[in-house]
Formats: structure tokens, sequence, C-alpha cells
């Protein structure tokens, strides 16, 4: 294994002992019964999924069990005029909906600093507020792409981190599992350096999504969504010096000044381009479509207790979008598991 894979698996180690004084080791037992069933197309349990997560970072009781730190905003998505050529979906039509945004961090520990390598990639979830009361919600990363192709290899994928910290043995799990997932070994080895700021990253929606319009036109397509300023990252030197923290307040100095602002995109696939499997990103030169702009223009008042009561479900959807990849629903029925550990 080579270094830079190395030092990976050397932070995931150093994770689980951040997180010890904060959290209990969750072990991974598949005979142990779940205490919910598997989704359909995948094996794994949620319960097993979150229990393989906290295999990784620990057993986190007041955090989620990835993407544990991190900082809720608030603002709008304007729809663009191709946006109900796409789908019938209502914060797709012409009016504006009100939007919360929660920036986050890759790894399950709350105090991982904003420059160390556990922090990649970065999350962007969105919670749409429709006109019927209802909400429809979107998840993301600043990767283009997913260690697995699916729920059930992500599982097996972290099972393996999880089980080659210090003193095992090589050729470790982790050892194995890399030299035959290429996929997983190129997403160790190919994150990006820090960026200037959470509005100064791209973020993908790795998983597939059925548009239709109300004319009843289908299509294929997975989110992006772009910043307006441009990607930015801190060159290397500046990443050592940047503070643990620095992400959450330059976010706030940011929106203090100004509108931040994204464009959302659906990239249409094409014929022959994988439907369930995000550890596969589409090429560049398909077609997109842009549907509207993300602008968020506030921090939430109490950032901290509004993000431990929020939940993001990649399922909620409206009419007009579906799930085209079992991951979805994976990913979903997971999310409840790690909330209600968090409240109890």
């Amino acid at each position: 294994m080579d270094k830079t894979v190395i030092l990976i698996i050397g932070l995931l180690s150093l994770a689980m002992a951040r997180a010890a004084d904060a959290a209990q080791p969750a072990a991974v037992d598949a005979a142990t019964a779940p205490s919910a069933v598997a989704s359909a197309g995948t094996a794994s349990t949620p319960t097993q999924l979150v229990d393989a997560l906290n295999l990784v970072f620990g057993k986190q009781t007041d955090n989620r069990a990835v993407h544990a730190k991190g900082i809720v905003l608030h603002g709008r998505f304007i729809p663009s005029s191709k946006a109900a050529e796409l789908s019938q979906a209502p914060h797709f039509q012409k009016d504006a909906v009100p939007l919360t945004v929660r920036f986050s961090n890759f790894a399950g520990v709350p105090t991982v600093p904003d420059n160390d390598g556990l922090a990649n990639p970065r999350g962007l979830a969105l919670k749409f507020q429709l006109p019927d009361g209802t909400v429809t919600d979107l998840v993301t990363h600043s990767f283009n792409g997913f260690p697995a192709p699916t729920a059930d290899d992500f599982r097996q994928f972290l099972i393996a981190l999880g089980t080659s910290g210090p003193g095992v043995t090589h050729p470790t799990p982790a050892d194995t599992y890399l030299a035959a997932h290429p996929v997983a070994k190129t997403f160790l080895e190919t994150q990006k350096l820090p960026p200037v700021s959470y509005a100064t990253l791209p973020y993908f929606g790795v998983n597939t999504f059925k548009f239709t319009s109300a004319g009843g036109v289908s299509r294929y397509g997975r989110y992006r969504i772009i910043p307006m300023v441009g990607e930015q990252l801190l060159t290397a030197e500046q990443a050592k010096q940047a503070p643990a923290g620095y992400l959450a307040e330059e976010i706030r100095q940011r929106t203090a000044r100004a509108p931040v602002r994204f464009r959302m995109l659906v990239q249409l696939a094409a014929d022959g381009d994988k439907l369930e499997d995000p550890s596969i990103a589409w090429p560049e030169t398909r077609t997109t479509i842009d549907v509207g702009v993300i602008e968020i223009t506030s921090v939430a008042a109490d950032s901290d207790a509004e993000q431990r009561a929020l939940m993001f479900l990649p399922t909620a959807l409206p009419a007009g979008i579906e799930a085209a990849d079992p991951m979805i629903a994976a990913r979903s029925a997971a999310y409840p598991v790690s909330y209600r550990r968090r409240h109890q």
C-alpha cells in the first residue's frame, strides 16, 4: 500500500482515538438482530451500515455518524427557466423557495480540524421548503464519485478501514480491500487540498435520479452544485497554517458581506452510462441543464441546535423526481438510525 493510503489509514486510526472521550466503540456483527430491515437491492441493514461507520469513527451519542462537524445556514433556491422543462417538481417551477443548508466535514468526529485529511470530502446538504409545506432533500459532497458502487460494498470498505488500526498484521483488511477495489483506493488518494471556503468548492450528487416533466418526458441525471466564485483551494502551506475551525468562521464572515451563490445543474445520462453505480463519474462531455441558483444569505442563529435537530432524507422526493439508484434508499434508511443514536 503506498504512502498516501497509509496516511489515510493512520488518520482514521487517529480519529478513533480523538473520538474515544466522547463516544463508545461499536462492534460490527452481521449476526446481530438489526433494528430495521435492509432496503431493496441491499443486503446490509441500516443498523449495520451505521455500525460500520461507528467502527471507524466511534459510536457517536450527540453527533452524526459521519459528517459530524458542520454549520447550518439559510437562503433560497431560485429555479431557472429551464428547470420546469426537466421536472414538474414544485421547486423547479418559477417561484423561489426557502432553503436550509448544511456544510460539513467528512469525518464522524465533531472536533476534526478543517485542515485535517479526515475533513475531505466536504458535504453540502439541502432542504427545500415546498409551497405545500412539505420538504425535499438533497445530499452532496465535494468529490465526483463514491468509494463503492453499492451500499453493501461501502459497508465492507468501512469495516476494512475500521479493523486496520495500529498493530494489525499486514496485509491488513484495508490492504486487501484496496488492492481489489481500485475505485476506493482512488477515492482515498485523490482528495483535494482544503478549500478557501465552503463557498469555493463544487459539490456532486453522486446518485442518479429520474426527472419527469409535466408533459411526461423522463430523463436521468445527477446533480452538480457549482460555486459562482469558482473553485478556490488553499496552498499546502496555507493549509498547514489554517486554524482548526476556519471554515465556519469564514462562511459567517462571507455571508455577512453578501449572499453566497451556487448554480445547481443536472448532468444528463447518455446511453451506456451506469445509473446505479455512484463510484463511476460520467464523462464531462455529458449535457448539463442549469436548473437554478442556490442563494445563501444567513447563518442559523443557533447552528449547533439546528443541525442536531435536522435530518436530511434523500428519498424525500416530490412528484417529478424519483430515485434511480438503490443506494439512495439505503442511505435514506441509515440516516434515521444515526439520528436516533445522537438523540439517546
